[in-house]
Parts: structure tokens; sequence; C-alpha cells
């Protein structure tokens, strides 16, 4: 268990900062960027949930937010050696599952969705394109050093199911809002 006694000890005052192996790392680092994203994905998911969500949706969410620790806690341990915490295809079928399910009963779709509808449905919308800045960040810092495959999975289905999440609970307040190209041009 982590017991922290004093928040602040003054170490990234200059610009750096501890890695989960105690290597020191520049705070513009790859490595740092990106699970500084996963960090604020997670921050975006906890404004989703505090929008009052359904108990089974944010029940889900709570274990995705516990997740969300364990991917940055792999991303903050350069390697991908299993001697640290790490993301594991299981999180990945456990997401998977979660997206089935709730989108089964959605309706296919006909149009590509705005990020819009219901207060809860945009905030669902805000954590999905938060998630992919966060996958986006684990993408570059895996072109130049070695990251445990399963967490980049991981946040790539996290967007999905945020996704089918958001239109989920935008069918309880009148459907998805859908693209219409081109619907404000005049001819």
């Amino acid at each position: 268990m982590v017991r922290l006694t004093r928040i602040y000890t003054g170490g990234g005052d200059s610009g750096d900062t501890h890695l989960g192996d105690m290597s020191r790392r520049r705070k513009t680092d790859a490595r740092v960027a990106a699970y500084g994203d996963v960090d604020e994905a997670n921050s975006a998911i906890g404004v989703a949930r505090a929008q009052g969500l359904e108990p089974q949706v944010d029940a889900w969410l709570a274990q995705v937010q516990n997740d969300m620790f364990d991917v940055g806690a792999d991303l903050s341990v350069p390697g991908t050696g299993s001697d640290r915490l790490r993301v594991t295809p299981a999180h990945v079928e456990r997401l998977e599952a979660w997206i089935d399910e709730a989108n089964d009963p959605l309706p296919p779709l006909e149009s590509f969705v705005l990020p819009a509808g219901s207060p809860e449905g945009a905030a669902l919308h805000v954590a999905r394109s938060v998630t992919r800045r966060a996958e986006r960040a684990v993408v570059v810092l895996a072109d130049a050093e070695a990251v445990n495959e399963a967490a980049l999975v991981y946040l790539n289905r996290l967007s999905d199911l945020l996704f089918v999440l958001a239109r989920q609970v935008n069918q309880r307040g009148g459907g998805d809002v859908l693209w219409e190209p081109g619907a404000d041009r005049s001819t």
C-alpha cells in the first residue's frame, strides 16, 4: 500500500521528476507526458462519474479509475519486464466484455456521433477524447522506448468503452446527436 505523509518534497522544482524505478527524467520527457496524460484522462472520467451515472456504469468506471492508476504505474517504470505492476490482457478483456454488454441494445450507427447530448453523455465524450490523447502520448513513447503493449491496448479499448457508454446514456435522453455532413452549407 502507498503511504504519503508529505505532499510536497521540492524534488521536482528544477523540472525533473522520479520515475517508478527512482530514475530521474525531465518533466517534458515522453514517459512523464504519457503517464501525465493518463492521469488527466482518469480525472476526466471522475468528472463524468460526478454527473450521476447509473449504478452499473458508475461501478465500471470506478474500476476503470483504479485500472488507470495501474496504467500510470506501468508507464512510470521503463521496460516491459514483469518485475513491476503491469497491465495485462485480462484488463483489456474485461473492457471488451463491458463494451459488448453496453453496445448490444444500442441501434446501429448511421452517421458519426457528435460529442454532445446530455450532460452525462457529453462528459463521457470529453473523457473519451482525453483518453485518446493519452493513447497518442503512449504511442509517442512506444516509438522511442519499450512499453507494455497491454497498456496501449487498454487505452484504445477504454476510449471505445467511453464512446459506447456516452451513446447508452444519451439513448435515455433522446438518442445520439448525429453529424450531418454539410448541413449548414448553402448551395
